[in-house]
This record gives structure tokens, sequence and C-alpha cells, in this order.
């Protein structure tokens, strides 16, 4: 059964062409109504009540879904055409937006991971006590409240809620599991008359909370404060501030769920061998301190994660991924918006990545301002941070002319600088970050930004994030060998400095990729440039500093394969002929130690540096200096040989 779409142009504010939007949808669209929300809401219940309908508005959804709640069927589904279509000053054809808008909110979305968070309601406030003492006030009935007042400060005595002194030094934690610890502590003392006496002074208390009211205005505690679950902040300045923080904090009771934001792959992760150092990308990036160095590999803590994404897309191995939702459904989604406009006539689109603070900015800008153009395609994402250089040259691969990125007041913009860098050294000009806060200068730009051409032949983005940003480079670059990138790009290519390369092979034992490789047979280092991560391991480990990191993109089929970096004559076993080791190394350290070291005064023990493992071992052995030579062993003692020693045998 084929769905039905209904589309309204709300009381006449927007055009829209339902003949023309069933065909480029394939979706029953029968009429064009004007107030489905209100004097037509009969054709929307009888709609509903028949099933598998697509309502074009978004902004009366809640009307809709109580509507079916009372005639007793699904809820319809819903897309928004009006704010991010309808409206607008373009005198263009908005119908192959509309249809790529549409075929983009039928897809359905992989199932969300998550697990549950459990808070008891127990709360510490930290402020001076004017302001701390009041939000107890407020919170007592809600909340377990502990009021943290600062040394000096008089303890009111009240059976509400436990008021102490002390210096909160640190706190760690999240939402339901946090960990402080207060200098200074003390407690106010039971009975007497007066102001409550208080313990002799206590440094480095320990206790936990659910939830955290920080009213000093002072330095936050946590990094990125505004993304840690449970700490609220205030200025105690602001009651407004202050009303809203305490009101938050009393919501902070029961069990919530949050997602899992992020997938890791501890194996493919480059951040460290034997100790020594090499990918710290979302080390560099995380705003919540949430990713910990954990040996080999990277540790993230879904706890306190807040789900911005930056680290999968600075991860070059893939090792960390966005999962909420995956990067395969946000390439799905680019193509099918991508795809959807082509086929219903459209041409030279732009694709304007946003999150929930864009598409406010986008409803301002259509119902008071110009709106989009019509080549202009919203597309919200969750993470904005998570979108990276490969979902942006995977657009333009997709057949999108550019790609706009609306960035947020909370974006993290460190780590989508350098992302729409090097999709722009991928891609020349076709990549911009947007940093407007007002509505009406956002359309002037998009409307007054000239036009580019699409590609002419758009790929499917399939694969990894690192398959798509290959394949994309290649489509967007005919012709083009390699492309020069930017420092830090995760692509790249391996110089060997052959002169002072040993081949002692230090750099093969401890590449993550394997980009680099040896030959069992022959003295070799090999190189397969596709694998580098241009993690700087391998550099970091050469003991004579013969390796140096190049970035680029190889889009010749060569990248695919190995190549010889370096290599040398190998050296034949003096006794048996067997090739080992390399010729060279062998012949300097023999030059080196003949004659000029205790151990090698004796020629027939220089020969045993030319000798490979077996012949060296066989020569050790006959020698007349045998470690392994010494007596006949002493025969086992048995039972026989003890009773033989007893006085009663």
């Amino acid at each position: 059964m084929s769905k039905t779409l209904l589309v309204c142009d709300c009381l006449g504010s927007q055009k829209v062409d339902s003949a023309a939007l069933e065909i480029a949808t394939g979706l029953a669209c029968r009429t064009c109504f004007t107030g489905l929300c209100t004097d037509q809401i009969d054709h929307a219940a009888k709609a509903i009540s028949e099933g598998d309908v697509v309502i074009a508005c978004q902004q009366e959804a809640h009307r809709f879904i109580a509507l079916a709640e009372d005639i007793d069927a699904n809820a319809p589904d819903f897309v928004d055409i009006r704010d991010r279509a309808g409206w607008t000053d373009d005198a263009g054809d908005t119908t192959p937006k509309m249809a790529a808008l549409i075929a983009d909110a039928a897809l359905t979305p992989p199932a969300q991971k998550s697990f549950d968070i459990i808070t008891e309601g127990t709360c510490l406030i930290v402020g001076a006590a004017d302001v701390a003492l009041s939000a107890a006030e407020k919170l007592k009935e809600a909340l377990a409240v502990t009021v943290l007042l600062a040394p000096g400060e008089e303890i009111i005595p009240t059976q509400s809620y436990d008021a102490v002194v002390g210096k909160l030094q640190q706190a760690t934690g999240t939402l339901g599991r946090f960990e402080v610890r207060i200098d200074e502590f003390q407690q106010s003392v039971s009975g007497g008359r007066g102001t409550p006496g208080l313990t002799a002074a206590q440094d480095g208390a320990l206790s936990h909370c659910d939830i955290i009211l920080d009213l000093t205005g002072g330095v936050p505690l946590f990094p990125a404060p505004d993304k840690r679950d449970g700490y609220l902040r205030a200025d105690p300045k602001s009651q407004g501030a202050v009303a809203d923080a305490i009101f938050a904090a009393s919501q902070l009771v029961g069990t919530f769920e949050k997602p899992f934001y992020i997938r890791m792959e501890t194996s493919l992760c480059a951040h460290s061998r034997a100790e020594k150092p090499a990918c710290s990308n979302c080390l560099n990036v995380c705003p919540t301190g949430a990713i910990v160095s954990a040996g080999e590999h990277v540790n993230i803590d879904p706890m306190i994660c807040a789900g911005c994404g930056a680290c999968s897309a600075v991860c070059p191995s893939g090792a960390i991924s966005y999962d909420a939702p995956s990067s395969d459904f946000v390439f799905r989604r680019i193509n099918t918006l991508a795809s959807s406009y082509r086929s219903a006539g459209g041409k030279d689109a732009t694709l304007l990545v946003h999150d929930d603070h864009g598409g406010q900015m986008i409803s301002l800008g259509a119902r008071y301002g110009r709106g989009l153009p019509a080549h202009v395609i919203p597309m919200e994402v969750e993470a904005l941070a998570g979108f990276g250089h490969a979902e942006m040259v995977g657009a333009l691969a997709s057949g999108f002319a550019r790609v706009d990125v609306l960035l947020a007041p909370k974006t993290e913009r460190d780590a989508l600088v350098p992302q729409a860098e090097l999709a722009n050294a991928i891609a020349p000009g076709t990549v911009a970050l947007l940093d407007f806060e007002d509505p009406d200068a956002l359309s002037d730009h998009l409307f007054g930004d000239a036009r580019k051409s699409a590609i002419a032949s758009p790929i499917l983005p399939l694969g990894t994030r690192r398959q798509v940003a290959r394949l994309s480079a290649k489509a967007l670059n005919p012709g083009v060998e390699t492309l020069p990138l930017p420092a830090n790009a995760p692509y790249g290519a391996v110089i060997v400095d052959t002169d002072a390369c040993t081949l002692c092979l230090a750099c093969v034992s401890l590449c993550p990729s394997g980009a680099l490789g040896d030959n069992s047979d022959l003295p070799q280092l090999r190189f397969q440039e596709d694998a580098c991560l241009q993690c700087g391991l391998c550099s970091n480990v050469c003991p004579e500093k013969a390796i140096t990191l190049q970035p680029q993109l190889d889009l010749t089929d060569a990248a695919l394969s190995q190549s010889i970096l370096n290599e040398e004559e190998p050296f034949a076993c003096i006794e048996c002929g067997i090739l080992f080791g390399v010729k060279s190394t062998v012949e300097k350290i023999t030059e080196k130690l003949a004659g000029n070291h205790a151990m090698f005064a004796n020629p027939d023990t220089i020969k045993m540096i030319q000798m490979c493992d077996n012949c060296r071992i066989n020569a050790q052995y006959h020698s007349e200096n045998n470690p392994f030579a010494g007596g006949d062993r002493p025969r086992p003692r048995t039972t026989d040989d003890y009773l033989s020693k007893r006085k009663d045998h």
C-alpha cells in the first residue's frame, strides 16, 4: 500500500504543486489543501484513519498527533516543506527541493542504542550563603540537599537540609555519580545554644552526589560545563538564571535515558604503540574530557560524552565512529537528498547542514524574511561537529554543487575548521562555514552567493569514511594524480631517508594500520599509501630519524598497492650461504667491533657476526669457550637412594 501525501499551502502563503510532487515523490497527493489543521482537518482525520499518511506540516504536528489519538489511529509521519522550502522569496521552482525533503523524511533511521541513568536526587549546592541557602529552601521538598558554604560562613540550624563548610577542590563524574573532594571540611556540632559549633577542619573529604548546583559565579568545575549532565551553573547576580537552574535541578530525579553516541573499536586505534605517542586527535578536540588515554588506545566514558561528534570527524582510522546515527545513515541521507532533487529536475543544489539552532534560524528567516533559495537544501544533523571532511566531499561527489555548514554558538569549531580546510583542499572553494546570528543575514548571504556547477557524474557514497573520501576526491578531481593536503591531514606518504635508514624495521613492527611492511625474503621497507593514517608513530619510533610525513592524497591505483621505500642487498651467511640481515649493516658492525672490543678480539668470534642464527649457535657450541659445555649431568636421585640411607634398611 502506497503512502498518501497531504500538502497544504498554509492559507495561501506558499506555492505547492501537488501534481508535480506526486510525480516526483511517487506518493499519492490528491490535492493541495489550504487549512488542513483548521477548517479542513476532517480530510486529515480521514487520511489518518486510513493509515500510511505523510503530512507536509511539521509545525502543527501536535494537532495531528492528538487527532490520531482521538480517532484511535496510528500517528502520521511529518515533513516540513513550509519553512524549509515553501516560504521563500525565490521565484524559482521549489518542487525539486520539496521532493528531496520528503524523500529524506521517508528514510527510517537505525534504532538508537541507549542506557539508563538513575538519580535519587542528592544535590550539592555551592555558593555564597545568601543565594545558596535560598536555593536550598526552594529545593528542599524535591531533592536531598546539602549546602557547601565557604570557610567563615555561619551555619543556620535547620532540619530541612544539610549545611557544611569547606572548599570544593575537585569534582569528577556526571549526573548520578558525581564525586567531590572538599578541603577544610567542617560539619556542625549538634546541641548547644546559639550558633552551632563546627568540627575540626579536615582536608581531602570525599563525598558523592547526583546533582551539583554551582552558584559561585567563578570558574566552572568542568570543561564545557553546559555539556556536563547534572552540573547546573548560574550567575548568582542573575535572579532569572538562578531560578532556571533551580527548576532544572528539581527535574533531575528518576531514571533518564542517554544514547550511546560513539562506537569504539580499540583494535583500530592508533593512539600509541610500545609507549611511543602517535595519534591524539580525539583527545585534543573532546570538549568534555570524556576521552582518556589507556595505553595503546583511548577510552571513552559514555556517561560524560555529550555526543558532539568531533572525535569521530577527526579520527583517521575509523576506530571512533558516531553512532547516533551512524555515518552510513548520514551518507544515505546525503545521497537521497541529492538524487531526489536531480530526479525532480533540480540542478546545482547547495547542501545547508545545520543543527537544531540552525533549524530555528531557518524557521525565523522563512516567517519574517526571505527564507531559503530554491536551490539550497537544508539538512539537520544531531552532531554538527561530526560532519567532517568525508561527509563534506561525499556530498559534493553525490551531486551537490557546494556545502555550507551553519555554525551555532556552541558548535565545536576547533574540530570543524580544519575539517572544512581539508575538504576545500580536496575540492577548492566548495565548502564554507557560515557564522550568522541574524536569520536575515543568513538569507541575504545565501541569495547573494554565486552558484557553482555540480559534478557531472555523481557517485554513490558507500563504505567507510576514508573510502568515501578517497572515492569522492577521485570523482571531483578527474585526471589528477596527487592532491597536496594541509598539515595533520589523515592521508599522505612516508618519506624515507635511505642514507640514514638501516632497515631495522622498528617502524614496521609498530605501524598501527599496516601501511608499512617488510619482505620476509629480502631486506625491504614497503609502504601502502592508502592505509597510512599519518599518525606519526613511525617517525617517532625511528632511531635514525630517517622518516618524515608528507600529507597528500594519491588518487592513482598505485596507492592501493605496496611500493618499496628502501631496500638493500642481503648478507650471505659465511657458513651455509643463507641470506640474512642487511649486508651494509653486518659489514658496518663487523668493522666497528673487530679488534676494538674485548669480546671480539679473536678473529673466530668476529666471524660469528657474519653467520646466520643456526650457524652462530653451532659455532658457539663447538668453540673452546662454549658456554653450554659442562660436566656430566648428575644422576637423578630415586626412592631407593633415600631408602638406602635409612637405619631400618
